[in-house]
């Protein structure tokens, strides 16, 4: 098969679909790999080290798009990536579809087959390829917290740990899956007072056990979001449906009950937020003001540290990609249900119900559409 990796083109995206290590074994496979030139030059990956392992360097990221079978990067398509969507193409990379219907229109329109990153599942439910961005995003959502704290950034002016004599940040964690977890981690381990809420009261056991009841835990309803959050100096939102948009849990009158200078950070906002004011935004533009609360909305936060990201990335959507490369498509998703349930579009068709369900959209099932081929 021939795969292609291009240089990725979002704000600030500076992670890599594919790194040398995996070029090297998929071109031991017999496989070519078209890599664009400087795609993983802001990772710290060179040129010469994706040459070194069997690459093929070209100029520009038309003949990586148009010469390749499968296209595997980080982030969503671009807008101006949408001109070389074709029938038979396989897009395999963070899709995040639920809240881009534009996007969704075009693999459409076009006959792209997207495997979202985000909805391949492991046989225990979980999420393999969304868990190491999520740890990443859980961990920088506190450092980031704690930044836009401090007053020249907007902040109320605190240092999240507190010193002798003087009391620590109150921070709010929305969700206690992998981000609140790792985000839980390292508040804590700054010295923030740490409040997790959550809906499923077992993880909230699993959380209690995990922090050794440092960290306190508080099953979720509107009333106790409320007045934590009033309380609170920083609100880190990591709630997650899967594919689905995210919930929005934190109303505007919510927010406008909080202290001023106080800061939300909503990891959720690739599938919409989770909170009702929340609107995406860029490593270049990251932060605005609502009722005086610093937002911090940025949709690809873990581009901000390239080479750790890039590396917890493709070490787990590698085996993902090597079974697409030697099996073909429809041969690797029957062998293997949970890519399968990373088909979002398929020649024509929207194939995840969670997706059409936020969009109000058709959709067929992938079993469906492949005993029709």
């Amino acid at each position: 098969m021939i795969i292609g990796v291009p240089r990725e083109i979002k704000d600030h995206e500076t992670r890599v679909g594919l790194v040398p290590s995996s070029v090297a074994a998929l071109s031991e496979q017999g496989h070519t790999v078209l890599v664009e030139k400087q795609a993983g030059e802001a990772s710290t990956l060179h040129d010469d080290e994706y040459a070194r392992a069997g690459a093929k360097l070209v100029e520009t990221a038309a003949q990586v798009w148009n010469g390749a079978e499968l296209v595997v990067k980080v982030k969503e398509p671009q807008r101006s990536e949408y001109q070389y969507f074709r029938p038979g193409l396989i897009l395999f990379t963070y899709l995040h579809l639920a809240p881009l219907p534009e996007l969704t229109d075009e693999l459409v329109k076009s006959g792209v087959t997207g495997i979202a990153y985000e909805t391949i599942v492991e046989r225990d439910g979980s999420l393999p390829l969304l868990t190491p961005m999520s740890e990443v995003a859980g961990r920088m959502s506190v450092q980031v917290g704690a930044q836009y704290l401090e007053r020249p950034m907007g902040g109320r002016g605190i240092l999240l740990g507190g010193v002798p004599g003087v009391a620590p940040a109150n921070v709010a964690i929305l969700g206690g899956g992998v981000v609140g977890t790792n985000a839980a981690k390292v508040a804590h381990g700054m010295g923030a007072h740490v409040t997790i809420i959550d809906r499923n009261l077992n993880r909230l056991r699993e959380l209690d056990d995990i922090f050794n009841g440092i960290v306190v835990t508080l099953a979720s309803n509107t009333y106790t979001i409320a007045e934590t959050l009033r309380l609170a100096d920083l609100v880190i939102g990591g709630v997650l449906i899967p594919g689905a948009s995210a919930p929005k849990l934190v109303r505007r009158e919510m927010i406008s009950q909080m202290k001023r200078g106080s800061v939300v950070v909503d990891v959720a906002i690739d599938q919409g937020g989770c909170f009702e004011t929340s609107r995406p935004t860029t490593h270049t533009d990251p932060i605005y003001f609502v009722d005086n609360v610093l937002h911090y909305c940025v949709s690809n936060m873990p581009a901000a540290v390239p080479h750790t990201s890039t590396f917890a990335l493709t070490n787990a959507t590698y085996p993902y990609l090597q079974e697409l490369a030697n099996k073909g498509l429809e041969k690797a998703c029957a062998a293997n249900p949970g890519l399968a349930a990373g088909v979002n579009t398929y020649r024509g068709e929207v194939t995840y119900a969670a997706v059409a369900e936020s969009q109000k959209r058709p959709w067929k099932p992938l079993s469906l559409c492949l005993s029709q081929t």
